[in-house]
């Protein structure tokens, strides 16, 4: 009878032992384990610059609120500062400035033409007054225009001017005229 190669509990440990060392000897040098290891390398690459620019935009982002909370807080204090204002002083409010936003033939200048209007083109007003007026927050033809006697007064003696000088100028009548348009009746009644 012929005999069987494996019989004894080591023969068979050397075996196994022998085809387990067979197999990772294969593993290891066959090409496409070195295309894995590759492929996870890269990964780990991409994965740590997804998170660098993740953290890098959460940043960014934490810095931009910051900013328009100071931005916030400073208009809010602006705005009370401006309602706590006496009557008689005509200054910039929130409603005025939105209000004019959206309205034609407004004249914008400042900043990228932002929140305010030409003022020197009512007679009267030269551009070192336009300045002195935007000073003491009258930055648009609205607020002008909506100015009572008593704030023509209180304004008269801001400017150090001759009592009556708005009302004689026409100032608030100009002011409509300009803020809604009419830029050639202006030029023919006040050329």
């Amino acid at each position: 009878m012929p005999e069987l190669p494996f019989q004894t509990p080591t023969e068979f440990v050397a075996l196994a032992l022998t085809l387990i060392a067979g197999w990772l000897l294969g593993l290891a040098s066959a090409p496409g384990g070195r295309k894995w290891k590759q492929l996870y390398q890269d990964e780990e690459v991409a994965h740590a610059g997804y998170r660098h620019q993740a953290e890098t935009d959460l940043r960014e982002a934490n810095q931009r609120i910051r900013e328009l909370e100071t931005e916030r807080e400073r208009l809010q204090k602006s705005l009370d500062e401006a309602q706590a204002a006496p009557p008689s002083a005509p200054t910039a409010s929130a409603d005025a400035v939105s209000e004019t936003d959206s309205e034609p033939g407004a004249g914008w200048r400042g900043w990228f033409g932002w929140g305010r209007d030409n003022l020197a083109r009512i007679k009267g007003i030269d551009e070192a007054r336009e300045q002195r007026l935007n000073e003491l927050g009258i930055k648009t033809y609205r607020e002008i225009e909506k100015m009572t006697a008593d704030d023509e007064a209180a304004l008269e003696q801001r400017l150090e001017v001759e009592k009556g000088t708005i009302a004689d100028q026409e100032w608030r009548e100009q002011a409509a005229m300009l803020r809604a348009g009419n830029d050639d009746e202006h030029g023919q009644r006040y050329g």
